[in-house]
């Protein structure tokens, strides 16, 4: 662990490669344009006695110059020596900080906002934003990770009473957590993984290892509690539990694998990363955990607090709840399917983007920059589009100036910067501002207006090649490669999840139930989602500044996350159910019987899923507070309406077909 937290491997927050129409325009201006490689700051300024008056034009001179002398920062376009960078009313310009390196460090970001918030006052106002101010401002992870776990330790505590039983299902997780972060800082060399790729893979791993310890401590007790002496109770909660939490980890590493589909690098790492991590937290639950419990014996009681706890797991009122939706399955099924579906409904108006300056929260120096410029230059002005035209040798002034007419009479085009043409003069730029912001649906409708009709004629048999690229088309382009990949995503996870569900339960009718009910979790997590960060229903409660779409990573991480998350509660209920049942009990009985003896322990472990996500909403960051909310709603979800209601109700009309497997299948199916 010591080597892979000292030597970990920096992040990669580039989303643009591959071979997208931004990625090809950043390749050209990489090949083209080498000023230009690294990332660049915007410094806005606003003063009502207006920007060129002597002492504001001073203030801001000696600003950029102070600016200017920051370790990256390559070159600063004043806007009193290039055209274009002064508003109309004279009252806000803006000058541009071009760096050497993408993105900048942390650190010297957060060194040029304190210069410029502190050159601000007396009627002038500074405020520095760009791509790599929303980094620095609101960074991921922080104090909301310590948060979850100490939520964690309180619902462990509340559900063993025991301080030891406690701490031991905590000393395996954080373990195998650890372990497993480690692993993926080195496997970073091989993988370059974005900054929230650590978050994930705590999160996951922080609620999936402390659930597994869980289950496991949780039989071990019961065991003992039957007469078991503590080896003979290590064994049964390894060979029972510990079946459940192997197959349980391999669903979620299968379904976070399944990311691979969408052909994106970056989340080929993440998924990598989050499947290490809860790949060691399942082998800290099953080798770790079962030496401490031999230490403990049958002091994994000692140190019981009072009031708190119980050793048994059985729940006479879930069993007593069960047997109730079981009288009345018709009822149950249509009211638990109703309430999921309406909650899936706004989910099918779901917009996908990135988080930008006017995301962030309103007291950061990111939003001040976005209100001013927007203020001055409308609200397109954070969302340029970068057209970049690879040219043959001397053809430039044919070509330029019609295509630069042609984009900026389009309707929905704001401005167009004068072209520049690279050394070599087979490259040329322009810069396209719409009228509409970053996060508005129209700005994208505008980017594929450009590239479908506009462009086209000037590079139709003329040897011309025109793409356009930017942040905001990066945005767009990853946005509609998520759309497109999603379906393949959702299929792949499906059919690994399936088959390895026949394989633990033998049922059909079982596993595909499964399924269902995991899209209807993810369906109602994402329409809870647009109700809150794209239409504001309680948005600001929340900690969510502002509406906007949902950033487009996080719906690709909630489904395999959820389906991984939702197989391990199906697991420990079906094979605890299946448990009664090849002991002679029938189906009804079976099935009211195991959700007695396994309600405590899940809702104990989706108490700690959603105290553990909901922390996150302590982070500045939007996209991780997206994560976290997604999360912790279908988790709750899962754990209430579809185990509690949607499962007893249709493993009760199903009745004897719950069990069905056709001989083929048995045949080809491995015994567990």
């Amino acid at each position: 662990m010591a080597v892979g937290f000292g030597f970990a491997a920096p992040a990669d927050n580039d989303f643009t490669g591959g071979s997208s129409e931004s990625a090809k325009a950043q390749e050209l201006v990489k090949q083209h344009f080498p000023e230009r490689r690294g990332s660049s700051l915007t410094l806005a300024v606003q003063a009502a006695a207006g920007v060129t008056a002597p002492g504001v034009q001073s203030r801001e001179e000696a600003l950029t110059a102070q600016l200017a002398r920051a370790p990256h920062i390559t070159s600063v376009h004043s806007p009193y020596s290039t055209p274009g960078q002064i508003s109309r009313d004279g009252t806000i310009a803006f000058a541009t900080l071009q760096s050497d390196t993408n993105p900048l460090p942390s650190s010297e970001v957060k060194q040029l906002i304190d210069e410029t918030r502190a050159a601000g006052g007396g009627g002038v106002e500074f405020a520095l934003g760009g791509a790599d101010v929303v980094g620095a401002e609101t960074p991921y992870g922080g104090a909301s990770d310590a948060i979850g776990a100490l939520a964690a330790m309180l619902v462990i505590l509340i559900a063993f009473g025991s301080l030891l039983a406690m701490g031991l299902t905590m000393v395996a997780a954080l373990f195998g957590i650890l372990s497993g972060l480690a692993l993926t800082f080195l496997l970073g060399y091989v993988f370059p993984a974005p900054s929230f790729s650590p978050i994930v893979a705590t999160l996951l791993g922080l609620g999936v290892g402390i659930d597994y310890a869980l289950f496991i401590v949780t039989r071990y007790r019961e065991a003992l509690a039957a007469g078991n002496d503590p080896e003979q109770a290590v064994v049964v909660a390894i060979s029972r539990a510990g079946r459940s939490v192997l197959f349980a980890g391999a669903t979620v590493v299968i379904a976070m694998l399944g990311l691979f589909v969408v052909q994106q690098r970056l989340l080929n790492a993440t998924a990598v990363a989050a499947s290490v991590t809860v790949l060691m937290t399942m082998v800290a639950a099953v080798t770790l955990l079962p030496a401490l419990l031999g230490f403990a014996g049958r002091g994994i009681d000692r140190f019981k607090l009072p009031f708190l706890g119980r050793t048994g797991s059985r729940s006479p009122l879930a069993e007593r709840w069960a047997r109730v939706i079981q009288h009345r399955p018709v009822t149950g099924l249509v009211v638990g399917a109703s309430v999921m579906v309406l909650l899936t409904l706004p989910a099918f108006s779901m917009r996908l983007s990135f988080e930008d300056n006017s995301t962030e929260p309103h007291d950061t120096s990111g939003y001040a920059s976005h209100r001013i410029l927007s203020t001055g230059f409308g609200a397109g002005f954070d969302a340029p589009f970068v057209v970049v035209a690879q040219l043959p040798a001397g053809q430039a002034g044919a070509v330029l100036a019609p295509l630069t007419s042609a984009v900026g009479s389009t309707p929905g085009v704001a401005a167009v910067t004068p072209a520049q043409t690279s050394a070599d003069g087979r490259a040329a730029l322009f810069v396209a501002y719409p009228t509409t912001a970053h996060q508005d649906a129209a700005t994208p409708r505008l980017l594929h207006t450009l590239r479908s009709q506009v462009v086209p004629p000037f590079t139709a048999d003329t040897g011309v090649t025109v793409h356009i690229g930017g942040p905001t088309a990066g945005d767009a382009d990853f946005a509609a490669q998520v759309a497109d990949r999603l379906p393949y995503l959702i299929a792949a996870v499906i059919g690994l999840a399936l088959v390895l569900l026949l394989a633990l339960v033998r049922s059909v009718a079982i596993a595909l139930k499964a399924a269902v009910m995991t899209l209807l979790s993810v369906g109602a997590s994402f329409g809870v989602l647009v109700m809150i960060v794209q239409w504001g229903w309680g948005n600001e409660l929340l900690g969510f500044p502002t509406t906007a779409p949902i950033t487009a990573w996080v719906p690709l991480f909630i489904f395999p996350i959820l389906f991984g998350l939702s197989t391990d509660y199906e697991v420990f209920l079906v094979s605890r159910i299946r448990e009664e049942y090849d002991t002679g009990h029938p189906t009804r009985e079976a099935v009211a019987r195991g959700l007695g003896r396994t309600a405590r322990v899940i809702t104990a472990a989706a108490a700690i899923m959603v105290t553990v996500f909901l922390s996150v909403l302590a982070t500045p960051d939007i996209a991780v507070k997206e994560f976290g909310l997604g999360l912790a709603v279908a988790v709750f979800l899962d754990a209430t309406l579809v185990r509690m209601v949607l499962v007893p109700a249709i493993m009760e009309l199903l009745g004897s077909v719950n069990w069905w497997l056709p001989r083929w299948l048995d045949r080809v199916l491995p015994h567990v």
